[in-house]
């Protein structure tokens, strides 16, 4: 089971990523739109590839091993990340980057609204 933080910001991750594909999809195409889904998951994709990562390697309080967790997770993430936009540009050629970019980036505006909440 997730930390309930973790499920709140990959909810909300998901959640925006599909209103900016209706947006897209009302203002621009059905491509758009497919292209800022595929875009936000990727990012979902990513983050959750980190906690999942991160979250078993970490025990106790040692900060070598918390480093280490947290240096593994970024590195799945990134991983994942790459794969992900390497899968679409090799294999969805009618692929709109601006969209797709967009709804990638959105997922960091999640992290914020989060960083905001804790306060």
């Amino acid at each position: 089971m997730l930390h309930p933080h973790v499920s709140w910001i990959l909810s909300r991750q998901a959640a925006l990523a599909i209103i900016l594909a209706v947006v897209a999809w009302v203002f621009a195409s059905s491509n758009a739109a497919v292209s800022t889904l595929i875009g936000g998951s990727i990012g979902i994709i990513a983050n959750l590839g980190y906690v999942l990562r991160a979250m078993r390697m970490t025990s106790g309080d040692d900060p070598l091993r918390l480093y280490q967790a947290q240096s593994a997770g970024e590195g799945l993430k990134y991983a994942l990340t790459f794969a992900g936009f390497a899968l679409v540009f090799w294999g969805y050629k009618e692929v709109s980057a601006l969209p797709l970019f967009l709804g990638y980036a959105s997922t960091f505006v999640i992290f914020w609204v989060a960083l905001l909440k804790q306060r």
